[in-house]
Order: C-alpha cells, then sequence, then structure tokens
C-alpha cells in the first residue's frame, strides 16, 4: 500500500509517496513520469512520519543547508540498472554536476563492460522517482547543456543556482525533445 500527500516548495507544489516507512517517490507538478513507478494506486495520508521528516529535509535543503540523503529512508521503485544509476546520483556532491556520460563510465564498470550507452543512463536518471533528494538535477550533457530533466529543464537550472553550482560552463538548451 502507498500513500501520498503534497506540500508547497520554491519549484511548485511537490508530491511525495511512500510505503508507510519508506519515501518511494517525490515529484514536482507537472514533472514528465508523475507516479510513473508506483503501479498501485496512492491513498493521500498528510500525517505519516516519514512525510514529517521529507518535509523537514526539503525545507533544510530550500534554506540553503546541505541536508544528507542518508537521513532518510529511501526506498525508490525499479530495477537493476535504474537502481544502479540512482546509485551514482546519490555520490553527486551538492553544488556540483556529472555529464550521463561519466555516469555511463561508472555503471560499465559496475556491471564490467567495456561500455555502457549514455541514453540508457538518461532514461534510468529521466525516470528517477525522487527527484531533488536522488539528484538527477545535477547530470548534463557533455557540452554543458541543461538537457534532460523531466521536471523541466528551467527547474533544473534554478535548483542547481539554488545549490550554488557554477553555471558558467552550463547553458539552457535552444531546442529538442529535453525541454
Amino acid at each position: 500500500m502507498y500513500y501520498s500527500t503534497t506540500c508547497p516548495s520554491p519549484v511548485g507544489l511537490i508530491t511525495l509517496a511512500c510505503d508507510g516507512d519508506n519515501l518511494v517517490g517525490l515529484w514536482i507538478e507537472g514533472q514528465k513520469y508523475h507516479g510513473g513507478t508506483i503501479s498501485e494506486a496512492m491513498i493521500e495520508k498528510n500525517n505519516m512520519p516519514i512525510f514529517t521528516e521529507a518535509k523537514k529535509w526539503l525545507n533544510n535543503y530550500f534554506s540553503g543547508e546541505k541536508p544528507d540523503i542518508s537521513e532518510l529512508p529511501l526506498a525508490p521503485v525499479g530495477g537493476e540498472f535504474r537502481q544502479g544509476v540512482w546509485g551514482i546520483l546519490c555520490e553527486i556532491p551538492y553544488g556540483e554536476v556529472i555529464t550521463y556520460g561519466d555516469i555511463a563510465k561508472k555503471m560499465a564498470a559496475k556491471m564490467n563492460k567495456e561500455t555502457m550507452s549514455s541514453q540508457a543512463v538518461g532514461g534510468a536518471v529521466g525516470h528517477n522517482p525522487l527527484s531533488i533528494i536522488i539528484p538527477c538535477h545535477r547530470v548534463v550533457a557533455s557540452n554543458g547543456s541543461l538537457t534532460g530533466y523531466a521536471g523541466g529543464v528551467g527547474t533544473k537550472a534554478k535548483l542547481l543556482e539554488w545549490e550554488g553550482t557554477d553555471m558558467s560552463s552550463l547553458f539552457l538548451p535552444k531546442k529538442g525533445t529535453a525541454l
């Protein structure tokens, strides 16, 4: 059984989802794949202790603090490959970025393969069910484009600016499917 609640944030209304004990989802209003990893209906229940913890974490994040991912019990729903990519996302330091290609190299090493498709990594990053907390907004294209954020590249830019990321080599794509 899954439960949900909402909370306001500087980047829009956020929906949180849990399995009772663990956070399984965090989606920004209008986000692509909103609730996509949860296969059954979510029951709105605002007073879950995990939601209180998650809202505190988000308040700390949006107050300019650097809350640690390990402060929250997370249980994102996804296969082994996606879990591997999401684990790498959790290692990206606050205010820093990594490329899809860099993640592909790390995944290839993890899986004992010579190479890994950046597009496959992009699919896993895009389907991250715990936006902000599992920081998929910290992944950029090798040319510095802020391409590919399910919450929108404008939101991605806001989150990176929020973290004080050096944006001098990054840019918003002018056209493409990842807008």
